[in-house]
């Protein structure tokens, strides 16, 4: 006879590229969130909260085949409906921008124009997984969608600087820097560069920060050998096309003022560069009478993220201050932000052109930037803990926690099994509770509570002497009145 063999038990563990919050992240990171949306709502954003999922199509993630979705998204087809035909490919969201894109053309005839929004909340990616890299995390998002002025991207970068100060990075420890697609388009064709060209082009130009001026040169131009010795074949430009793609890349004056004459150098004859450069001068004049100077934001044209995607003024917000890596190495802590300009995202449900332009601040990124700083990470105080010294006295126990509470006082009443003290005391640890509150029979009949400081309890703990232990007591019995007011007083200290 076949023996029965037990199901077998799931496994307790998270996906792979995913994680799990616990209290004090979920805290710092809601307690971040909230002083930056309060900037944004200060300048007159909304907030939108959009569906999770998406359709495929909305999300721009089209299919490859007719079986599977891209691979870049969480994807799967509704049942087919009956006498339908097949079901929509459905998504959860890879980003915020796309939702917007769809919310926007939506709800064109309601929303008023321009429409400003901010948004915040987890988003997923398909994609391998490695350190710091997980399938699953967060993105805080502003966007004005129907101004196609200067002003309005000017207006989301000055957000940009005072969210980072609201969260906690002080002036100095940030840089806010600026460039322009349209000025790249200008290089582009005053170098002559053909349209099959321009992506390997593009592609080399991102490289400038890890080879410099000449490593972009050799690899525009004729190739160049790696650090391993590998030959890297270049895009194939003569040398006098190379010329305005390094002028643009190494025209960073000492103030804005050169920075951009160097760039209407390098844009040449070209309308839509000098295009382009109009716009940067016209957002630093903006940024300049909002008070945000050169020390927090600037014109550099070494920003070109993802060119391929903005059509407009582009910028990227970097951390300037030091930390160390996994080898011990000195190194700035690098970007945490960034955003452009994208008129073309709403033109995709509505046919017609929607100027659009926003920013997206990497959340996990700005809070461990705050930890490095000592501004997040700090162990969170738990709650009051009442504890409970007779099971018949579960009544007063929770009407003293209640009365904390309504006193705007984090407090809870033990709940597992009273015979030992010491056990609730350990709980207390365990939670980082700052104060117990206990009653016993004899305390309730005599109307009084006792309180006991837990933290200065381990502060004197083996280091005070019996004198000091005597005037510093971490318990005091004090009338049940009075309990609100002397729990105060311990957390106050």
């Amino acid at each position: 006879m076949a023996k029965d063999t037990k199901p077998r038990r799931p496994r307790a563990e998270t996906p792979k590229g995913f994680r799990d919050y616990f209290g004090a992240e979920v805290t710092e990171r809601k307690a971040m969130l909230d002083r930056i949306a309060a900037i944004y709502d200060l300048h007159g954003f909304d907030a939108l909260e959009t569906s999770g999922v998406e359709t495929v199509e909305a999300l721009g993630k089209f299919l490859p085949d007719v079986d599977r979705p891209n691979a870049g998204v969480f994807a799967w087809q509704e049942e087919a409906v009956p006498g339908g035909g097949s079901g929509d490919w459905l998504a959860l969201r890879y980003d915020l921008t796309a939702p917007l894109a769809r919310v926007a053309a939506q709800y064109r005839n309601d929303l008023p124009s321009p429409y400003r929004r901010y948004a915040m909340g987890p988003v997923w990616r398909n994609e391998k997984p490695g350190p710091g890299r997980f399938r699953q995390f967060y993105q805080c998002d502003a966007d004005t969608v129907g101004s196609a002025s200067p002003a309005a991207d000017a207006e989301i970068i000055a957000m940009l600087a005072s969210a980072l100060e609201a969260a906690g990075i002080a002036r100095g420890d940030y840089l806010v820097r600026v460039n322009d697609r349209k000025v790249l388009n200008g290089v582009l064709e005053a170098a002559r560069v053909r349209e099959d060209q321009a992506a390997d082009v593009l592609r080399q130009v991102d490289k400038f920060d890890k080879v410099g001026a000449e490593g972009v040169r050799a690899l525009l131009t004729a190739g160049r050998k790696d650090d391993s010795g590998a030959f890297i074949e270049g895009v194939g430009l003569a040398e006098d096309q190379a010329a305005p793609v390094l002028a643009f890349l190494t025209a960073k004056g000492a103030d804005n003022a050169r920075t951009l004459a160097n760039l209407g150098a390098a844009v040449g004859g070209s309308v839509a560069g000098a295009e382009g450069v109009a716009e940067l001068a016209e957002i630093a004049a903006l940024l300049s009478a909002m008070g945000l100077d050169e020390d927090r934001v600037v014109i550099d044209p070494a920003v070109v993220r993802g060119l391929g995607y903005y059509t407009g003024p582009v910028f990227e917000a970097e951390l300037t201050f030091e930390i160390l890596d996994d080898k011990g190495r000195k190194r700035q802590f690098g970007s945490v932000a960034g955003g452009g300009r994208y008129d073309d995202l709403v033109e995709r449900f509505t046919g017609q052109k929607v100027p659009a332009t926003g920013v997206s601040i990497g959340v996990d990124r700005l809070l461990a930037a705050l930890r490095e700083k000592g501004q997040a990470g700090r162990a969170a105080a738990g709650p009051v803990v009442v504890t409970v010294m007779d099971r018949d006295r579960m009544a007063d126990c929770q009407a003293m926690a209640a009365e904390l509470r309504a006193a705007g006082i984090r407090a809870e009443v033990y709940l597992g099994n009273p015979r030992n003290f010491g056990n609730q005391l350990k709980y207390a640890d365990r939670r980082g509770a700052p104060v117990a509150v206990i009653q016993g029979t004899d305390e309730a009949a005599r109307g009084v509570v006792q309180v006991k400081d837990l933290v200065l309890g381990a502060q004197i703990a083996g280091q005070a002497s019996v004198e000091e232990w005597k005037a510093r007591p971490a318990q005091v019995e004090v009338p049940r009145p009075a309990l609100v007011e002397t729990v105060r007083a311990m957390l106050d200290r």
